[in-house]
């Protein structure tokens, strides 16, 4: 076994351990045993819409502001739609626009945290003052702004923008370009202390290429952090679409989301309060949950609990 496999195998968290720890926290256990379950629900929606025998897309202005009842679990909205089903597929969109978003930014964060990292100099001091200048941007006002420009004016095919599907992909990218610069610290100081162990330069004396060092040697060492980073930002960015939904910028109707829920609900608070309190603690729980296990991931996976 080389030297290099050595020290992987002593900086990688064990997986038996993690578990055992992450176990043991029953806030995290609880949230994570939540989040599974409105995941479930939302890849279900279909199922569950075809069980209950209601159709989403069909306007029913004789039905509408149905109370709870057999065929509506939790009534139906000021369209006679029915509102389980809403937030089951209003799901689908959020937990997506939550997971390729944050992956995207992780994606980024991690590329250019191991380039500043690896490579120091000038490049470093370029990448981090660049993340500075990302970090003081007011974001909400940004993604406002971002949000609100036009598609075809940018250049985008018209076909492309007017689709459906456009403002799903558009809120992904946007917060996936502004979100990556607390992963790339992460990776930044992470690469900084493991590119001085001895089977990195072990592996830069046998020749290997600079990214094969940082994808083989590096980064598995310094995945913990950006597991956790990534984790707690899923919840952020969840809340960001929801904002923006909210204000009309984000996922566009027909497309339900549970922010654009929330924004045909505002109107009718107090004839209909259910609509808005629905979507409203479907997004708190949904948040808090990925927070809380992100918290408990992080102690699991914390190198110093390791040694306790």
């Amino acid at each position: 076994m080389t030297v290099a496999a050595h020290a992987l195998g002593d900086d990688r968290p064990n997986a038996i351990r993690v578990w055992r720890r992450l176990r043991c926290n029953r806030a995290a256990m609880a949230s994570a045993a939540l989040l599974a379950v409105i995941a479930l629900a939302a890849l279900l929606a279909p199922a569950i819409e075809a069980l209950l025998g209601v159709d989403t897309t069909r306007v029913d202005l004789f039905n509408q502001y149905a109370p709870p009842n057999a065929e509506h679990w939790l009534g139906t909205d000021e369209a006679g739609r029915d509102v389980l089903v809403r937030l089951l597929y209003g799901g689908r969109i959020s937990l997506l626009v939550g997971l390729m978003a944050a992956l995207g930014a992780a994606t980024i964060g991690i590329f250019i945290g191991l380039m500043a990292g690896y490579y120091g100099g000038r490049l470093d001091s370029l990448l981090m003052r660049t993340t500075d200048v990302v970090i003081a941007l007011p974001l909400l006002p940004l993604l406002i702004i971002l949000t609100a420009v036009d598609l075809q004016k940018a250049g985008i095919p018209a076909d492309i923008a007017n689709s459906e599907m456009a403002s799903l992909y558009r809120i992904v990218f946007i917060i996936a370009l502004v979100g990556w610069t607390t992963v790339a610290r992460l990776v930044r100081a992470g690469t900084l202390t493991v590119r001085s162990r001895e089977f990195v330069r072990a592996a830069e004396a046998m020749g290997a290429r600079p990214s094969a060092i940082m994808l083989r040697h590096i980064l598995p060492n310094i995945v913990s952090p950006i597991i956790v980073a990534t984790t707690l930002s899923i919840g952020t960015v969840i809340l960001l679409e929801s904002v923006l939904s909210f204000l009309g910028l984000g996922i566009q109707p027909p497309i339900p989301s549970w922010g654009n829920m929330l924004t045909n609900a505002q109107e009718l608070a107090t004839r209909a309060p259910a609509l808005a309190i629905w979507p409203g603690a479907i997004i708190f729980m949904t948040v808090m949950a990925f927070n809380f296990f992100g918290d408990g991931l992080q102690d699991a996976l914390d190198p110093r609990a390791a040694r306790r």
